[in-house]
């Protein structure tokens, strides 16, 4: 069975598995003053993709899976051993201006547009977009307590990295940093956030911040 294969440039600082990513969120500690900033994506992998004939129109579909290597990642049958990760969200354009990932994604690919003139085989075009993406097996990243993922939400916990910003490890301690704080509760205001909460930080979604506590 043939794959398709897409050659792309991994961030840097960017962990192969993204298990070992952090999320990187604004902080502001209990009673301070002015708005939350928008958090700081992250738990991704960019690529630039190439269709092959014998597939279906969208490249790393929902349920379909992917393989990893230092410059490289390729779509294979979620059967074969070399399957690392199951696409269970994809959506065309960019994370900023597209839909959330679900919560628990453990990363995000994002995949560069490339047109039928570029295409080697000439078949068709793989418009611009993300896949989010699953491991197939743990360490799940994206779970809450996990350590990482693209998205900070209510279970995680974060430390205080310098100017105002906190960053995801793992609330079991594996992490490279202990945890500082646990977000406990996530709401529309800040006002709604329980009397004990020590530190606000900025989510995604409807329910933007995120009510944290010490550990």
């Amino acid at each position: 069975m043939r794959e398709r294969s897409s050659v792309g440039v991994v961030c840097a600082l960017v962990a192969l598995l993204a298990a070992l990513v952090s999320g990187c969120d604004v902080l502001s500690a209990s009673g301070s003053e002015g708005g939350d900033a928008s958090a700081v994506p992250t738990g991704t992998v960019s690529a630039t993709a190439s269709r092959q004939s014998g597939y279906g129109a969208v490249f790393l579909g929902v349920d379909e899976c992917s393989s990893f290597g230092k410059t490289s990642f390729t779509e294979v049958p979620c059967t074969s051993e070399r399957a690392a990760a199951r696409v269970v969200a994809r959506f065309d354009g960019t994370v900023g201006e597209g839909p959330l990932c679900p919560a628990t994604t453990d990363f995000v690919l994002h995949i560069s547009e490339q047109s039928p003139s570029s295409d080697e085989d000439g078949d068709g075009s793989v418009p611009q977009g993300y896949a989010c993406m699953r491991n197939l097996e743990p360490p799940h990243p994206g779970d809450p307590g996990g350590g990482g993922g693209p998205r900070t939400i209510v279970g995680d916990c974060v430390y205080g990295s310098g100017d105002g910003q906190v960053r995801e490890t793992a609330c079991d301690g594996s992490g490279r940093k202990k945890p500082q704080y646990k977000v406990v509760k996530a709401v529309a205001k800040r006002a709604q956030c329980p009397a004990a909460t020590a530190l606000y930080v900025q989510l995604e979604g409807e329910e933007r911040v995120g009510c944290a506590r010490p550990v």
